[in-house]
């Protein structure tokens, strides 16, 4: 008798576990969240950001790492964001499903998943706007507009710093100053939303490489620059110094989707996206259409971190019935997409002397591709333990590293990208100089500056906030 009880409870604890598709409420969001990390507790966690929504909803993500709550030298950091406009929905559910397979395939010993979660650092946050959500959900989730924004009103994708503008300035001027922006940003548009506030200390928190934002209302993988040089609404293609590794990346989901790339597929109903699917299901955001303040370009100025959005489908709220089916056309694209956090090159900068590793150190690269010669014109830097990730195509490159009070110190590489294998590694000694240089150092990577609470109006001053000991602390956990 006490077999058959253990029995049934046994059953009706994998019940309980076993995965819905349907569209999760805030709380049932948390509970998927919990119930992943109760059956991989040694792979995951989950954590919350620093500001919670308008309506005071957690912010929650979940990370997968061979060692999670902590960034590892050499693992690179990989993030999927969703549901930034509170009515676009299936990205949500799509992240929601993938933290169980995820999970679920790291205990069955799925190969290539064990080995994508031991080699990268991956951060979950399956919604951004829950008040949003909720107001789409609670009016019946057909409107095209309802429940778009935060409960401010304001639409988080054009809530961010612009630093696009600083950008092509600088290119006007002929300055070199191609990345880690925020030093030169002198006052805001409009104040900060707290959701935008927190994916911003998140980003300079973490030394994210590679991301995407989950959107929908068309199907396509689109790229920066997301704002067009010259001012114009559309039809104005703005690539990044990074436009063929940022072409590449949006492949990299659209060719393993079910029918992004496919060029017999329908469109969205208007002109520009019926075009998609005969560019390979991808589009440079700028020449869509051009947007101010938006997540994707805010990353790349920012940080470190390649993100493009990723718009999943015609239906921004689709019925629950279809979720399974969309999860079966998005599950490949969803994986092979993060395991491009480890293409180009990745390596340790360190002092030639005293063999410390350093941080904050310039990464320049050139493209002499069977005879090329080109600059990228996008540094990068090394992170807090002086370990550095530069996402690059297969060619060749001469590739620099330099800091004020070193000697510069380039190598050549020759980039392949084999699937499922880490980056070339690329290691730096740099030798110390006696006398300072006259190589300007680039901004920290983590967290430096805030805005000045006290500061109210539409022309907030951007001002020094950084913690007198360091960089910020991990997000915590949630226990």
């Amino acid at each position: 008798m006490a077999l058959v009880v253990l029995l049934l409870l046994c059953a009706l604890l994998a019940g309980a576990m076993q995965f819905q598709f349907k569209h999760h409420n805030n709380d049932e969001l948390l509970h998927v969240l919990q119930d992943v990390n109760v059956r991989c507790p040694n792979v995951s966690r989950i954590y919350s950001l620093s500001e919670t929504s308008v309506l005071g909803t957690p912010l929650y993500v979940l990370e997968f790492s061979a060692s999670p709550g902590h960034h590892e030298v050499l693992t690179p950091e990989f993030k999927y964001i969703a549901n930034m406009h509170g009515n676009e929905v299936l990205g949500r559910e799509l992240l929601l499903k993938l933290a169980d397979y995820l999970c679920e395939q790291y205990l069955e010993g799925n190969p290539d998943i064990k080995a994508l979660i031991q080699m990268t650092r991956i951060h979950l946050m399956p919604s951004m706007n829950p008040d949003g959500w909720q107001l789409a959900t609670d009016t019946g989730g057909q409107d095209y507009l309802i429940g778009r924004t935060n409960n401010n009103s304001i639409d988080l994708n054009r809530n961010f710093p612009d630093l696009d503008k600083i950008m092509f300035v600088n290119e006007e001027d002929h300055m070199d100053h191609n990345n880690h922006l925020l030093n030169q940003l002198s006052a805001l548009n409009e104040p900060l939303q707290p959701e935008t506030k927190a994916v911003i200390r998140l980003i300079m928190q973490i030394p994210f490489v590679l991301s995407a934002n989950l959107h929908g209302g068309d199907l396509v993988a689109n790229y920066p620059f997301d704002e067009s040089r010259s001012g114009r609404q559309k039809d104005e293609y703005t690539g990044t110094p990074d436009d063929e590794t940022f072409r590449n990346l949006a492949l990299a989901y659209s060719l393993r989707h079910a029918d992004m790339a496919s060029p017999n597929r329908k469109g969205c109903g208007d002109v520009d996206s019926n075009r998609f699917a005969k560019q390979g299901g991808i589009t440079n955001g700028a020449k869509w259409y051009s947007l101010q303040g938006g997540m994707q370009d805010f990353n790349y100025l920012s940080s470190n971190d390649f993100e493009i959005t990723l718009e999943l489908g015609c239906d921004k709220y689709p019925p629950a019935s279809v979720l399974e089916n969309e999860w079966e056309r998005n599950k490949d694209a969803l994986i092979n997409y993060m395991w491009q956090v480890h293409i180009g090159v990745k390596g340790v900068v360190y002092d030639s002397e005293t063999r410390q590793r350093i941080a904050n150190a310039v990464i320049h690269v050139k493209n002499v591709t069977n005879g090329r010669s080109d600059d990228i014109a996008h540094d990068i830097s090394s992170v807090r333990d002086g370990d550095y990730y530069r996402l690059l195509t297969p060619g060749t490159y001469k590739i620099t590293a330099y800091k004020e009070g070193y000697l510069p110190h380039t190598r050549m590489a020759t980039v392949t990208n084999l699937p499922y294998y880490p980056a070339r590694r690329l290691d730096f000694s740099l030798k110390p100089v006696g006398e300072p240089s006259l190589i300007r150092i680039q901004t920290d990577n983590y967290i430096n500056s805030k805005i000045d609470e006290d500061l109210e109006n539409s022309q907030q001053q951007w001002s020094n906030w950084a913690e007198e000991n360091g960089p910020i602390l991990e997000p915590i956990a949630v226990q």
